[in-house]
C-alpha cells in the first residue's frame, strides 16, 4: 500500500503541484481512507518528503542502468535525456520551485542528492569523452559538471521559461545541445549532428 500511495502522490504532485493536492484527493483516487495514508505518513510534509525521495530514487536507478551500458558518452547523454523526458512527461506544475517555496527542507535535501548524482554522472561522462577524443582535452571537468547542474535547475524556473513558451522536454533538449556543443571535438560534433538529425526526423 505504501508503494501505491507514493506512486499516486508522485503522479498528482508532478501534474498539479504539491501545494494544491490534498490528502483527501490522493485517498479518493486510490479508493482508500485518509486514515490509511496517515498510517504510513503522519503528515503531508512527511508524504511530500517521501514522494520526492521516491521520484529521485526511480530516476537515479534509471540513470544507473543507462550508465552501466557504457555506450558512447554523447549517446549516453541523449539516452539519459530521453529517460528523463519520459519520466517527467506529466510534469506541469514546476514541482521543484513549489518544493523550494512551501517545503524548503525537503527541497534542500533533494537538491543536494540531485547535485551529487548529476555531478558524478557528468564527471564520469566528461572523463570518458575526453579519453575517447570526442570531448576537448582542455575541459575544466569540475566546473562543467557544476555548471551543468546549475543549468538543469535554471531551466525548471517557469518565471524564466514559461510553460506557454517552452515544454519540459524542449528545455531539456535545448540545454543538452547547448552543453554538448560547448565541449565536443570535430569528431564528437559529427556524432552530435547525427543524433540531432535523427531526433528532427522523428
Amino acid at each position: 500500500m505504501k508503494e501505491s500511495i507514493l506512486s499516486k502522490a508522485a503522479e498528482k504532485f508532478l501534474t498539479l503541484g504539491v501545494k494544491s493536492v490534498t490528502m483527501d484527493e490522493i485517498a479518493a483516487d486510490l479508493g482508500i481512507s485518509k486514515k490509511t495514508i496517515y498510517a504510513h505518513f503522519a503528515t503531508k510534509t512527511k508524504l511530500v518528503e517521501a514522494t520526492a525521495l521516491y521520484v529521485f530514487e526511480n530516476i537515479s536507478e534509471g540513470i544507473k542502468e543507462i550508465r552501466e551500458e557504457q555506450s558512447d558518452p554523447i549517446i549516453e547523454m541523449y539516452n539519459i535525456k530521453n529517460f528523463a523526458c519520459q519520466h517527467l512527461k506529466n510534469e506541469r506544475s514546476s514541482p521543484q520551485f513549489q518544493l523550494q517555496k512551501y517545503y524548503p527542507k525537503v527541497y534542500s535535501t533533494i537538491t543536494g542528492k540531485q547535485q551529487q548524482l548529476l555531478e558524478g554522472q557528468i564527471k564520469d561522462n566528461l572523463e570518458r569523452g575526453i579519453a575517447s577524443g570526442i570531448y576537448r582535452k582542455d575541459l575544466p571537468v569540475e566546473f562543467i559538471s557544476r555548471i551543468y547542474f546549475v543549468g538543469m535547475l535554471g531551466i525548471k524556473d517557469r518565471d524564466l521559461f514559461p510553460e506557454s513558451e517552452y515544454s519540459t522536454a524542449e528545455l531539456i533538449e535545448k540545454h543538452l545541445e547547448y552543453h554538448l556543443r560547448a565541449i565536443v571535438t570535430p569528431e564528437g560534433l559529427a556524432t552530435l549532428n547525427e543524433l540531432l538529425n535523427t531526433n528532427t526526423q522523428k
